[in-house]
């Protein structure tokens, strides 16, 4: 690598939430807890899903691997921002920027491309119901979740590559709580071009033709809808998708607002509490909108429940 392309920089230095410093230790609690019921709610969700042979269908093959996408999402950027809060110690390596950074572009890409398979396989299920086991076969699913990770890591290393040419020289700290590339394209001393050229070609293509995907398959499920005669099948599927639109609407709100609304729209603070929405409570919800409104789900957890109140209570009576 040539002298001029390599960084000056050991370390950068994350400027973190815009809180005050009296109240750290109450957010340090409440994002604490936060991420704790990501973990545990994603984990409930994926464990449910393997133990029920009624939930092995393309459905909750999908929303498995949301929820194992939003435990990594929100584990990239969640625990180091809990540690700076607790320390106060807001440096990081030049490495682990790269690598945090990196990682996530991955589950960030991955969330779009796993909700429109989704957004898909309810069209299917609604528009063509007759056809949804031949159309939704298996080798089907396993190719759209395979490229979804494909396409993921392919977006995250061409990010990675251009950004390791940049140089870096005496302002190190970013404007934000975790390495954003948007926030860390603002600091080179080199030219970024390529790099801006690359996020809104990329960015088109992985977040505004995923949404536009999505949008349309919930149109032609809305029109399927309000051709049912039954009150109790309109509500049903209306509200499944209504369900779904909400964290559609939620998590690419929040992404356009960051990266795709003009700078001078919106201030440094208001573009890290959009970054929280997406990063922190959208993982945290999603096992809630999309699994415990679900009867099927509700099931297999009473199930769940159920089998564990009975291993408890052998144990006890073999003591």
């Amino acid at each position: 690598m040539r002298p001029e392309n390599q960084s000056s920089v050991s370390h950068f230095l994350l400027r973190g939430l815009p809180i005050q410093p009296e109240h750290q230790g109450v957010f340090f609690v409440l994002f604490l807890g936060m991420y704790l019921t990501t973990v545990l709610g994603n984990l409930l969700l994926i464990l449910l899903i393997r133990l029920d042979a009624r939930l092995h269908t393309p459905m909750y093959f999908f929303l498995s691997h949301l929820a194992f996408s939003d435990i990594c999402f929100s584990s990239v950027t969640v625990p180091k921002m809990l540690v700076n809060m607790l320390t106060q110690d807001q440096s990081i390596p030049y490495a682990g920027c790269v690598t945090q950074m990196y990682f996530f572009i991955i589950f960030a890409a991955l969330d779009n491309f796993l909700l429109t398979s989704m957004a898909y396989d309810r069209y299917v299920a609604i528009c063509h119901p007759l056809h949804y086991m031949t159309i939704m076969r298996e080798g089907l699913c396993i190719l759209l979740v395979s490229g979804s990770w494909l396409l993921s890591c392919a977006s995250a290393l061409s990010h990675t590559l251009l950004l390791a040419q940049l140089s870096f020289c005496d302002d190190n700290t970013i404007p934000h709580f975790f390495c954003d590339l948007g926030a860390l394209l603002k600091l080179p001393c080199s030219d970024t071009s390529l790099n801006e050229l690359l996020i809104f070609t990329l960015g088109l293509a992985s977040i505004t033709f995923p949404l536009i995907f999505i949008l349309i398959s919930y149109g032609r499920i809305g029109a399927t809808i309000l051709k049912v005669p039954s009150t109790k099948g309109f509500c049903k599927a209306f509200s499944t998708c209504g369900s779904h639109l909400t964290v559609v609407s939620l998590y690419y709100g929040t992404i356009i607002w960051v990266y795709f609304l003009p700078s001078s729209n919106t201030s440094s603070d208001n573009t890290i509490i959009a970054s929280v929405m997406y990063t922190v409570v959208t993982p945290m919800l999603n096992p809630f909108i999309y699994s415990l409104r679900n009867r099927d789900m509700k099931g297999a957890l009473e199930k769940l429940i159920n089998r564990g109140t009975i291993l408890c209570h052998d144990v006890h009576s073999s003591l």
